[in-house]
């Protein structure tokens, strides 16, 4: 006896109403196999009799040949098997994991769509659950689909609807280069949506800048200046931005020298009054504003953005002498905290933002952290 027919008995239902609804559900899983099974059937007998049986049978099966051997039905057949496959699959994981008190109880597959990573699934849950419960159960559910991580998030249009991303396996193992959106682009606006690469499931990661702050953590060779690097390039395509760089490592960003307003090194001094200048910009652009009667910057506001990029913000967040590294870290903070408005985008990395690395007081003003 099954678990649902063994909940049904349970509540008081007769064992021959559980076992018809129980035949119902598994004839309704496997209704696409069993039409496909229906329709062989059915052309076998419709040309048996100018044929004969044998005739019928081969020539039944000569079709079926040819529309499994047709590429478009050939792939079309295989999604929607595949697809069948898993929503059986799903009802048996969510029945072990005790997420299915009864047959038309459990959490339904609406919508499976095969990704880079595995597959992505929509899940609504049956009345009186809550996709939290599906999260209390994902390695449960894991362990039953045999994948390695099954991740649940909730709709934020539907709290019965859940997105859940069964992972099979890490799409990034084997990845290969792919080239920037933006490679051949004559011009480039900073306002518009900058591609920073893709997610797990093969779609494009973007990121308005303006109004934003962005720090960059990863281990040496995480891709933390290539990160830089796609932002510098869109900001350089852009001919009303401006762009400061801070070169902590000399040659990372020194190919976009001709690109840029100011570019500092490692001296300490250089970068501080790189910075001073950006605050003077800044103060500027506030004046300017004022005049205007406007509060913030925009795309038909006619002032140009100006984007900080600092590589190694540990190096200039350690200087040796405490009187400059305090009064770059104070300029930075002050940068972060007020250049929103005034157009003044701030994008750093380092290798370890932890706290006894950067401030409290000047990384928890970075509205956007990445990790690489």
């Amino acid at each position: 006896m099954t678990r649902s027919n063994a909940a049904m008995r349970a509540r008081g239902t007769p064992e021959w109403e559980a076992t018809v609804v129980g035949a119902l559900v598994c004839v309704w899983q496997w209704r696409l196999e069993l039409t496909l099974l229906a329709a062989a059937i059915a052309a076998q007998r419709v040309l048996a009799p100018p044929l004969g049986d044998a005739a019928a049978a081969v020539v039944t099966a000569a079709v079926a040949v040819g529309v499994g051997a047709f590429g478009p039905t050939r792939r079309t057949l295989w999604r929607a098997l595949r697809g069948a496959w898993l929503q059986r699959a799903w009802a048996r994981a969510v029945k072990d994991a005790g997420l299915s008190p009864g047959p038309l109880r459990a959490p339904r597959v609406l919508k499976a769509t095969r990704i880079e990573a595995g597959h992505a699934l929509r899940v609504r849950v049956a009345r009186g659950q809550a996709v939290a419960m599906l999260d209390a159960r994902a390695e449960e559910l894991a362990a039953s689909l045999r994948v390695r991580e099954v991740r649940v998030a909730a709709d934020r249009s539907d709290a019965a609807i859940a997105r859940v991303t069964l992972v099979r396996r890490d799409p990034f193992d084997e990845a290969s280069a792919l080239p920037w959106p933006a490679a051949h682009a004559e011009e480039a606006s900073l306002w518009d949506p900058a591609a920073l690469g893709v997610d797990e499931q093969g779609k494009v990661v973007s990121m308005v800048l303006p109004e934003r702050n962005v720090l960059v953590g990863g281990e040496p060779g995480a891709g933390k200046s290539a990160a830089l690097s796609v932002i510098v390039a869109t900001a350089a395509l852009d001919p009303t931005a401006r762009l400061w760089l801070l070169d902590g490592k000399l040659v990372e960003l020194a190919a976009w020298a001709p690109a840029c307003r100011r570019l500092a090194g490692t001296d300490a001094r250089e970068a501080i009054a790189l910075l001073r200048e950006v605050q003077a910009e800044m103060d500027a652009r506030y004046r300017e504003l004022l005049a205007r009667g406007l509060r913030k910057i925009g795309p038909d506001v006619g002032l140009p953005l100006d984007v900080v990029v600092c590589d190694e913000l540990a190096f200039y967040l350690s200087l040796p002498d405490k009187r400059e590294r305090q009064e770059f870290t104070e300029l930075l903070r002050d940068l972060v905290a007020r250049g929103r408005a005034a157009g003044v985008i701030v994008y750093a990395a380092t290798q370890k933002p932890g706290s006894d690395v950067v401030p409290t007081a000047l990384r928890d003003l970075f509205g956007f952290r990445l990790a690489t």
